[in-house]
């Protein structure tokens, strides 16, 4: 298979702009803001529940699986709404204000459906952000720089979650950094740390950013005019998406449906002997190398086309989770770590990269909000699945802690041999 004739964007000529526009980078500083924010709560939070409020891996995946699958669904409406009103930046605004707010209530949380809520109303923020700033950012930039601009959207998220990482371990180091359990009183001391970058992350994002020009069909990637709201005979149009397209997002629900919550890497660390010192710092490395990675390969996308990064990361991702299911060592999880931020670093940014090519300008809101809701529609029942390998439920006590990785890593190659053989094969056309 010839990766390249993935791509149904056609060469673009050599951009005349030195570098990103202002919009990629108002969106960068504003991933990097939140992304501290939320690593420091998030990564802590499935072990606050297992630790201090004891829920079980069932209903961990059950929350991760909920909040993963509001986010994406509400991505759909969020896309939609932007490509009526031709406008992005609002609805991104109230994303992230939304986002802001949620996060300091994780103080007050002491039982698992309060934590449930919240997840759901920080989750809702970043369904409603998500498709318009994606739309964003690829109406901000040329076709043939639009994987750097990814990249580079992507690395600045991404440091800024290792940064967010780092200021939860010094909280925990603080408390004792041999434990091998999370306290309560840390964790609501890492919640309070939260709340300045996630308002600076909203503030960055309304002070610096502006509606973007739209990129018009069949102007090879040209910045058009500035926005003007669609055409009403248009309508009846707006939700058609080329089969290629649609090929894609079934191939990427199969992936996701074995590409459970992080959360249950984190449990798995803790189960092989790792303090939650030990766990931050192992996701300081993941998150080390997906920021180091993504902005090379968002311009390695841009001259071979995204195809064959998202086919690399995901085998990448079926082999570390191969790794997880096989290790016995708590030493072995830093090595699978850093290979799982280059999972990320070649998926990420390339399979939004890859999104704008495969659908018409007038739909590209609507086109990441249905990306993404693939996505999340399968983010519940994997989290759940995940949730009864492991542990079971009632008299059914499942297969254990590497039952999952298992099923993660067969479905990834699955992927991987379905985008292969059958994705070159579907049509380009609307």
């Amino acid at each position: 298979m010839t990766m390249a004739e993935n791509q149904a964007v056609s060469p673009s000529p050599p951009s005349r702009t030195p570098w990103l526009p202002r919009n990629i980078w108002a969106v960068s500083l504003t991933s990097f803001f939140t992304d501290i924010s939320s690593e420091m709560i998030l990564n802590l939070l499935t072990l606050f529940l297992a630790n201090v409020l004891g829920a079980s891996t069932v209903v961990i995946g059950l929350i991760d699986g909920v909040a993963d699958t509001t986010a994406s669904l509400s991505r759909i409406l969020s896309g939609w709404i932007s490509d009526r009103l031709a406008r992005r930046k609002g609805l991104t605004a109230i994303g992230y204000t939304l986002s802001a707010i949620a996060k300091p209530l994780f103080f007050f949380a002491d039982t698992w459906p309060l934590v449930l809520v919240l997840r759901f109303a920080d989750r809702l923020g970043k369904g409603v952000r998500t498709a318009p700033r994606d739309a964003l950012v690829a109406d901000s930039v040329r076709t043939d720089r639009r994987g750097l601009a990814f990249g580079v959207s992507r690395a600045a998220d991404t440091a800024g979650a290792m940064l967010g990482v780092l200021i939860a371990a010094a909280a925990v180091y603080l408390e004792g950094p041999s434990a091998h359990v999370l306290s309560r009183a840390t964790f609501q001391w890492v919640v309070v740390l939260s709340i300045l970058p996630a308002f600076l992350g909203v503030l960055s994002f309304v002070l610096i950013a502006r509606e973007p020009p739209r990129i018009e069909s069949g102007e090879s990637g040209q910045l058009g005019s500035p926005p003007e709201a669609p055409k009403r005979s248009a309508r009846s149009q707006s939700f058609r998406f080329s089969p290629r397209f649609i090929g894609f997002l079934v191939f990427v629900a199969l992936f996701t449906l074995g590409n459970s919550s992080d959360a249950f890497i984190i449990l798995r660390a803790q189960q092989l002997g790792l303090t939650v010192l030990q766990i931050l710092l192992a996701l300081v490395t993941l998150n080390l190398v997906y920021a180091a990675a993504s902005t090379p390969s968002g311009a390695l996308a841009d001259r071979i086309g995204p195809g064959r990064l998202i086919l690399a990361g995901w085998l990448v991702y079926g082999l570390v989770y191969l790794g997880f299911a096989l290790c016995r060592q708590g030493w072995q999880v830093w090595a699978l770590m850093g290979t799982y931020g280059l999972y990320y670093g070649l998926f990420d940014g390339t399979s939004r990269a890859l999104v704008p090519g495969l659908v018409r300008p007038q739909v590209r809101g609507a086109a990441y909000g249905v990306f993404n809701a693939a996505v999340g529609v399968m983010a519940l029942p994997a989290s759940v699945i995940a949730g009864l390998l492991w542990q079971g439920v009632g008299t059914w006590h499942g297969f254990g802690a590497p039952a999952p990785f298992w099923f993660g890593s067969a479905l990834a190659f699955a992927s991987a041999f379905l985008l292969v053989v059958v994705f070159p094969r579907l049509r380009a056309t609307d």
